[in-house]
């Protein structure tokens, strides 16, 4: 009998103790639940408190909450840890597959009589309907033997999946393993005996002789035998041959179908030829041959010294790995073929089924299949590590171990240095956590970093902690709600930001903000559960100093409404930043780029020595693929620098990232006194204006000051200002000043 097992007779460990928010009546005794919205939690008047996680509180669970959750983010060590057992993950896989289930039962009897009809009738006539015991047809009791080794099979797989999610989650809280142990000692006994079972209806040596046969090399193929004549020309009768040979060598290799089921291969290659026609017969006959001698070599070739296990191998399931959620459906014996099932069955000696690794011993002609390039199961020499990549290699594998400290909000002088483990854990058990992370390290400081670059800087011993992820930023800080209401811009293509705007209209230059980013994220983002999620990410994202750096080698994991609240392909009017000129048009004001130097551009191409046009990594030319390591970076005063380049005409070239508000409020400025020196520049002596307006303007762009005033200092401050004395000279000399409300061009 199975041993029942609930969420209060699990050993808490490290988690005793941490203080969980749970949601109750107001009544005395009434149940806990973990969410508010719990479909149980039938009251209005709803109590919220903060309790200590212990074995009496998770006794006054409703069965609801305590199987399902949701507990806390997804990636935070405690989430995991109960993630990890509710649902279909421990609890739930320690109480299955440990006896026969009620719905499908079947003796050993039974199992053993299947096998062997199966064996006795393996090339049965389909058409057969001769009665055997019991009174039914031997055709019905053929396919009721196949049924039942059918079932035997998936419950085998279904019991090494589960014993698999069982010691692989294990791995994570290992003081649970002695708790465990009684559960997962009844799991391996029924698992065996469902291997042996299954083991019944595989023999041996047609798997021997099945690894020969997909090792025969390409024979000399009949091409000119009269036989075949009634296929067509020569290379109709060499196509149909080579057709034949591929199709019996791909049977043969399927241990389940015998020479007689193999010898109906002989009518495909007379396919569409009509039954009566002259030569049909003789070339089906040939064809039956054919396949005979095929049958006879791979025999041959399966000597009986090659019969015997000699060679000792270790396998690597497939999905056995982090990549795998935890509560995910797929069995991770899945992809691999009859041959190999049958292969796992008979030659298995030792099993890890926790992290997927399997011992072998089989015959030389076995390990030479598994051992090739089209084997379904990737395998080694048990003297070396299974061929995977070094990360993955079983024997020097830790699973990470989740504990408070690295993912938790624990205090940050608290946090243990995140491992490779650690992220394996993170993937593995919290598959909704988090992509995006503050670190710290004493190499880099305080970063922005996707959890992809975390790990490659793990690889190379790095040494730091997680401060943060998205989810774990306060809400207060997320900037207005009003924003997601404000009104959509017409679209367009790209544009010089301010265009059509005066340059004293105050949502002059608006498209190139923050808060236009974050309107564009919401706008874009049609789920409206991931509204806050993007928020979030979009926040983080924009601590990040180079875009670049949130390139995790993996493409799609920022959204894309992110990436447009990080960057507009919206364009700079530079023209105040130009050199005085003649040309009337282009003429600039010379004032110093200020705060706007350092604003980043990025660029698939930016090298006029290499071919090809620079595209914006929004632009469609570069598939919308967003920022990654191998784009170029400019900034405008490189931008100013250059006149080299070759720019999309569609995009522009480029992505700005977007001004933050000291800089937009200096772009303003700066285009204010740029209009002011053209209205004088183009004086015709009228004297419309008052001067007294255009000098009150003046006193207030020289009162102009960045946030931080340290940052404006040294030549760019003095620039600015001796530009403002300039033209407050003018002005005191001027008779006439145009209106200064006209339109920016």
């Amino acid at each position: 009998m199975g041993i029942e097992l609930s969420l209060a007779d699990v050993p808490l460990g490290p988690f005793e103790g941490l203080l969980v928010t749970v949601y109750s009546a107001r009544s005395k005794g009434a149940n806990l639940h973990v969410s508010r919205r719990c479909g149980q939690l039938r009251t209005s008047e709803v109590r919220t408190s903060d309790v200590p996680l212990e074995t009496a509180m998770l006794r006054r669970l409703c069965s609801r909450c305590a199987a399902w959750g949701p507990w806390g983010r997804p990636g935070t060590g405690l989430g995991m840890f109960l993630g990890a057992l509710g649902g279909t993950g421990l609890l739930y896989q320690l109480q299955s597959y440990t006896e026969p289930d009620e719905d499908e039962r079947w003796t050993d009897r039974e199992a053993r009589d299947a096998a062997e009809l199966l064996r006795a009738e393996q090339d049965l006539d389909p058409d057969d309907e001769e009665e055997a015991e019991g009174g039914i047809s031997r055709r019905e009791a053929h396919e009721d033997a196949e049924a039942l080794r059918g079932l035997i099979f998936a419950h085998w797989r279904g019991a090494g999946r589960s014993l698999h999610r069982a010691q692989a989650g294990l791995a994570h809280f290992p003081w649970l393993e002695e708790w465990a142990k009684p559960s997962l000692t009844v799991k391996a006994r029924y698992l065996e005996t469902l291997r042996a079972q299954a083991a019944r209806f595989v023999d041996p040596e047609e798997l021997v002789v099945a690894a020969a046969a997909t090792a025969l090399p390409t024979p000399e193929l009949p091409h000119a035998d009269p036989a075949f004549a009634v296929l067509g020309g020569n290379s109709r009768v060499s196509r149909a041959l080579v057709d034949l040979w591929h199709r019996w060598q791909s049977a043969a290799g399927r241990p389940w179908e015998g020479p007689g089921t193999r010898g109906y291969l002989s009518y495909e290659i007379v396919r569409g030829i009509r039954s009566n026609r002259k030569g049909y017969d003789e070339a089906r006959a040939e064809a039956g041959r054919l396949i005979a001698s095929w049958e006879e070599q791979a025999q041959a070739a399966a000597t009986p010294a090659d019969r015997a296990p000699r060679c000792r191998l270790t396998a690597q399931m497939q999905e056995a790995s982090e990549a795998m959620p935890l509560h995910g459906v797929r069995d991770f014996l899945d992809g691999l073929d009859t041959w190999t099932l049958g292969v796992l069955l008979t030659w298995t000696v030792d099993a890890d089924w926790g992290s997927g690794v399997l011992t072998l011993e089989v015959p030389d002609l076995v390990a030479e299949r598994l051992l090739s390039p089209v084997s379904s199961l990737p395998c080694s020499p048990a003297a070396a590590a299974p061929d995977l990549p070094e990360r993955d290699r079983g024997p020097g594998r830790r699973p990470g171990i989740v504990r408070p400290g690295v993912f938790d909000d624990t205090p940050v002088c608290d946090r243990r240095p995140v491992t490779v483990d650690h992220l394996r854990a993170l993937r593995t058990l919290g598959p909704g956590a988090d992509e995006l992370y503050v670190v710290f390290s004493v190499s880099g400081g305080a970063e922005v970093l996707p959890l992809g670059t975390i790990e490659k800087r793990l690889a190379k011993g790095w040494l730091g902690v997680l401060i943060a992820g998205a989810r774990d930023l306060p809400a207060s800080v997320l900037g207005p709600q009003e924003l997601e209401r404000s009104p959509e811009p017409e679209a367009g293509e790209a544009q010089l930001s301010g265009r059509g705007q005066g340059v004293h209209d105050p949502n002059f230059g608006e498209g190139l903000g923050l808060d236009e980013g974050t309107r564009r994220t919401l706008r874009q983002t049609y789920a409206t559960e991931d509204r806050d999620l993007n928020l979030r990410l979009l926040a983080l994202a924009r601590g990040a100093h180079d875009l670049r750096s949130l390139d995790a080698g993996r493409s799609g994991w920022l959204p894309v409404a992110v990436w447009h609240g990080l960057l507009t392909e919206d364009r700079l009017s530079l023209a105040p930043f130009r050199q005085p000129g003649s040309d009337r048009w282009r003429s600039g004001s010379g004032l110093p780029l200020g705060p706007l130097a350092a604003v980043q551009l990025y660029t698939t191409n930016a090298s006029s020595l290499i071919e090809g046009k620079g595209h914006s990594p929004l632009c469609r030319h570069a598939h919308e693929r967003a920022v990654v390591a191998g784009d170029d970076l400019l900034t405008v005063a490189d931008l100013m620098a250059r006149t080299d380049f070759d720019w999309c005409s569609k995009c522009g070239g480029y992505a700005l990232r977007r001004l933050s508000d000291t800089q937009l409020s200096y772009y303003r400025a700066a285009h204010q006194l740029h209009y002011i020196k053209r209205r004088l520049d183009r004086e015709d002596g009228n004297a419309d204006t008052e001067t007294s307006t255009v000098s009150a303007r003046l006193d207030e762009l020289a009162a102009w000051q960045p946030d931080d005033e340290a940052e404006w200092c040294g030549s760019d401050s003095w620039q600015w200002q001796d530009a403002i004395r300039e033209l407050t000279r003018r002005v005191a000399r001027s008779h006439a000043v145009t209106d200064p409300g006209e339109p920016a061009s």
